[in-house]
């Protein structure tokens, strides 16, 4: 599902990551942990083409999105790939489930009723007209989670998913991201510094400026 090779990230002669491989199969889910600065974030960014890889390939699906343009990548991701990023972005003037519709909207498949589905199962069910600016962190962490489950991706690209959440709503959102990557066949990489969080992970990898290790 995922294939990373080789994978180096530089701003200009600073690296920030070096040599980076990893596989990660269908119903896999990998948690990636390291020190603050580490380069975290960036990874997701190059993994997802938001950012710009210095060296290497990222293949999901057999597709090298490294070597996409960026209107390719958009597409790709657009279909293949759902992202819960850190600072949430949402967007202000759509309501709770406008926003969690976001991606079946621009597929052109409109579904509200998995929209209800996707609703409940992070826990905001009943919410769906608020504005994003009548809810607390924790719950537009939810809403930024469920909108990148809606559309099933392939590869599931989380960001401290549960950073923003008290213990028992992380868990419930782990429990979904795990039943996401189980029953669709998803792969899913999380970076977090959540030691209940990684515990869910089949897989513990530790990111340091020389690649990716196992963790323990």
């Amino acid at each position: 599902m995922l294939n990373v090779r080789h994978l180096s990230k530089r701003y200009g002669a600073e690296p920030v990551f070096s040599h980076v491989d990893l596989a990660v199969k269908p119903g896999e889910f990998v948690a990636i942990v390291g020190e603050s600065g580490v380069g975290k974030s960036t990874l997701l960014n190059c993994l997802a083409g938001l950012d710009t890889v210095s060296d290497g390939t990222v293949k999901v699906l057999g597709t090298a999105i490294t070597q996409l343009d960026d209107r390719g990548q958009a597409l790709f991701r657009r279909r293949h790939l759902g992202f819960v990023f850190q600072a949430f972005h949402v967007l202000p003037h759509l309501d709770v489930a406008q926003n969690v519709a976001l991606p079946l909207m621009l597929l052109g498949t409109p579904d509200a009723a998995r929209v209800a589905a996707a609703l409940q199962a992070v826990g905001l069910e009943g919410l769906g007209n608020r504005l994003p600016q009548q809810l607390s962190g924790g719950q537009l962490q939810r809403v930024a989670i469920a909108r990148a489950l809606i559309h099933r991706p392939a590869l599931i690209l989380a960001d401290e998913p549960t950073g923003n959440l008290d213990p028992e709503t992380a868990a419930k959102i782990m429990g979904a991201l795990v039943e996401q990557t189980r029953a669709h066949g998803a792969a899913c990489v999380m970076v977090t510094h959540s030691q209940s969080a990684a515990a869910c992970a089949d897989r513990v990898m530790r990111l340091t400026r020389d690649g990716l290790h196992h963790a323990g």
